[in-house]
């Protein structure tokens, strides 16, 4: 089998390369690790493991990765646990649908920031993309909002508190409508139900994932999606080109159906789109064995975690029925606030009886030296309201989350090594394992809904959580900076390119998925139409502002 292009990966990045280069005329062929997704085939909640959880090893082919980032050897402190996505769609199927565009400190982060103005130059992508995925302005005032929007006024910032934009088609509750977005040429839509199952996978047809939009379009315009396609190497081959090798998922011992073209598909240009880790992963891996030799030797370094923290508030499982609680009452993220001009924090939700996550939650501790000891001391001085707290038992209607995001210049440098990827501290500050106005933040939310504060337990060890691993592969001038130049294409290896979170430079502040979606947009809009002349400068050359083909 062979295509002009072959797309590693459905994600944001993915799927805007699989529509935009067949609208340009080119045979895409898109490899994807995880399987399709109808919207009944959904778990209803997160217990049900084998559609929720992505564990191939254990039969679990569902849409939520966990991922724990090992440190290396002699960097104790230097790990994280990743929550990603799976599925043909990616990300998309498991994320908050949540659509900002980054804080002003990631357009000049000394990454990039002497390229071009990155603002200027992504601005019309960022429109772009919002008019694809669907965005608005999320339109109701949910229980958790006003819980929050009384936290931002304790703290002197309720005037940074917002609804959120979201790619969701709000609509009238479960009325099916004919495409609403792109002239008849995209699938009926169904309007939102509010239930706050948009991480577990929306199974009512709101919820503007790939599959409804890029993807969908992409299928229409000649692309082809090939779903349980895990690919192991990319080669170059005589001549241009690359040879990119794959297996069945979860295939054993010749046992299952083989992979798509036999296990090869050659291809002029390969797009890696699997993710920050899993881009990561094959591009380490090809420079170790050799093949692809002249990979910059930034593989790896500023691997970003977004600067995050995940923190929440919980109600005792007795007050919450005794109140009535309902904090599944929305869609996955639906307002933020701002306690500082780098922070911001967000309310997040699960449905109704998906409260599998809440086995991740603990006693909320501040960081730094003697964390275990006054953890424990937290934990001993209301052990029954604390072990009645972590009960999972209607965990998500209880439970307030707070997603805390910073745009502070930190990162790991990630390595192979036997056994795997492994981090260790990379450039700026070392990740947080907490970040203060988060803790005040959930702190005064715990007074407001008369609960208890909570931290994630991978925190308490020092670990930190991220819902948004990004870098490892970013935009740099030269090869000596960055591993993809200012049209994401990869150094010393023309024909590859990266399109994913592994190309974001800086931390963003925000939910990263609009910013994946813009930088690929403009990407891919600089390439030419199959068959016309490139204008873009030769890869290694001065980087040259050119329009879109």
């Amino acid at each position: 089998m062979r295509y002009d292009v072959v797309v590693i990966g459905s994600g944001f990045g993915g799927s805007v390369a699989a529509l935009r280069l067949a609208e340009k005329g080119y045979s895409v062929a898109v490899l994807e690790a995880g399987r399709r997704f109808a919207d009944q085939d959904f778990p209803k909640t997160s217990w049900r493991l084998r559609r929720f959880l992505w564990a191939p090893a254990l039969g679990c082919y569902g849409i939520q990765r966990i991922t724990l980032l090992r440190p290396d050897k002699g960097h104790q402190g230097a790990g994280v646990l990743v929550l990603s996505g799976a599925g043909v769609g990616g990300g998309s199927l498991v994320y908050a649908n949540t659509l900002y565009r980054p804080l002003d400190p990631f357009y000049t982060d000394p990454q990039w920031r002497d390229i071009t103005d990155w603002k200027a130059e992504l601005a019309p992508h960022y429109d772009t993309a919002e008019r694809m995925l669907g965005v608005t302005v999320y339109d109701r005032t949910t229980p958790a909002d006003e819980a929050m929007r009384k936290v931002a006024e304790r703290m002197g910032v309720g005037d940074t508190f917002h609804p959120t934009p979201v790619g969701v088609f709000l609509g009238m509750p479960g009325q099916s409508v004919p495409d609403p977005y792109f002239d008849g040429m995209g699938p009926e839509r169904a309007g939102c139900l509010h239930c706050g199952e948009c991480m577990t996978g929306c199974r009512h047809n709101a919820k503007n994932t790939l599959v409804k939009n890029y993807l969908w379009l992409a299928e229409q315009a000649g692309a082809q999606i090939f779903p349980m396609s895990t690919v192991t190497a990319v080669k170059p081959v005589d001549g241009p080109g690359y040879r990119v090798e794959l297996v069945r998922t979860g295939a054993r011992f010749g046992r299952r159906r083989r992979a798509a073209g036999g296990g090869v598909i050659e291809a002029g240009q390969v797009v890696f789109a699997a993710g920050a880790l899993g881009t990561q992963r094959l591009l380490h891996t090809m420079k170790a064995s050799g093949d692809l030799p002249r990979l910059s030797d930034r593989v790896g370094a500023l691997t970003r975690t977004n600067s995050e923290s995940l923190v929440g508030a919980t109600v005792l499982p007795g007050q919450a029925r005794k109140r009535g609680l309902k904090y599944t009452e929305g869609v996955a993220i639906t307002s933020s606030f701002h306690p500082d001009e780098r922070t911001h924090i967000e309310p997040v939700r699960y449905g109704k009886g998906s409260n599998s996550m809440g086995l991740l939650q603990s006693a909320l501790t501040d960081g730094g030296p003697g964390r275990g000891r006054r953890w424990a001391k937290a934990m001993f001085r209301w052990p029954f309201a604390y072990l009645r707290a972590m009960s999972v038992r209607d965990w998500s209607n209880r439970t307030i989350i707070a997603l805390v995001m910073q745009s502070a210049d930190n990162s790991l440098t990630v390595r192979l090594r036997r056994g795997g990827l492994r981090s260790t501290q990379g450039h700026g500050a070392p990740n947080p394992t907490w970040i203060p106005a988060g803790n005040e933040a959930v702190r005064l939310l715990a007074e407001e809904i008369g609960g208890l504060p909570g931290g994630a337990l991978p925190e308490v060890l020092d670990i930190p959580l991220t819902a948004h691993i990004l870098g490892g592969a970013v935009i740099g001038a030269d090869a000596e900076h960055g591993v993809v130049d200012p049209y994401q294409r990869v150094f010393g290896h023309p024909g590859l390119h990266v399109a994913d979170g592994a190309a974001v430079a800086a931390n963003l502040g925000v939910n990263p998925s609009l910013t994946i979606t813009a930088q690929a947009e403009r990407a891919f809009a600089a390439w030419p139409v199959k068959g016309e002349p490139d204008r873009r400068p030769t890869l290694g050359e001065p980087y040259r502002k050119i329009t879109a083909a």
